[in-house]
């Protein structure tokens, strides 16, 4: 049985950092959830705040070299991604949008991903929508259908335990996608996530939804 590889990217700036926090919660989830299934697994993790320079260096001359390009190869290898980044502007980091503007297109075509931000405030979380699934719609990976956001309260002694249980359903939904042993990671590029059901997207063509809708014509 060959192991699954899952790669977590984390995007955090701070050192310590609540971004890498989550990102360390949720591999240990998906780990969990993925041997749950029958599966070997073996997380890896990348962290983008030591590849700044070579990434502006990437963007600048075409060509990454020693541990970026490592981080880009363990990408292009992973059977799913964990990504993880605090917002900025109401949005995804320059820093995690950038790493993945020098993934080579194609590389994360039909690859499980699920998505995670942290911030101060709740009021950001609904950059997980706006932002990060559609930029991996973008880059046709299929998206989990729990992505996690944290904010500044979801982490410490005064916590609810409201962000382990979105940490544990989104690592099971990722591990679903996976499947179970002997199944595989990637789906077929630009299906949507929807439903799982034994580790299979379930999606239904749009001419049956608009023949079913009393529809006669496809616009």
């Amino acid at each position: 049985m060959s192991t699954t590889r899952v790669v977590v990217v984390s995007a955090g700036l701070s050192v310590p950092s609540s971004t890498r926090l989550l990102a360390d919660q949720l591999g240990a989830a998906v780990e969990g959830a993925v041997v749950a299934r029958g599966r070997e697994v073996e997380v890896r993790h990348v962290e983008l705040r030591p590849l700044a320079h070579a990434l502006a260096d990437r963007l600048l001359t075409g060509f990454a070299t020693g541990e970026l390009a490592d981080a880009l190869e363990q990408v292009r290898r992973a059977d799913a991604l964990v990504v993880v980044t605090p917002v900025f502007a109401a949005s995804y980091s320059g820093l995690f949008k950038t790493f993945f503007d020098v993934v080579e297109r194609g590389v994360l075509d039909g690859t499980p991903v699920l998505v995670a931000a942290t911030a101060g405030t709740a009021r950001h979380s609904l950059v997980l929508d706006h932002a990060l699934r559609p930029l991996f719609a973008h880059l046709r990976a299929v998206v989990v259908p729990t992505g996690v956001f944290a904010a500044s309260e979801d982490f410490g002694s005064g916590a609810d335990g409201s962000l382990d249980k979105r940490v544990q359903r989104a690592a099971g939904e990722l591990a679903a996608l996976l499947g179970g042993a002997g199944g595989t990671g990637r789906a077929t590029p630009g299906e949507d996530a929807g439903p799982v059901d034994g580790g299979l997207a379930v999606t239904t063509p749009f001419e049956q939804l608009l023949r079913e809708a009393g529809g006669d014509s496809v616009r």
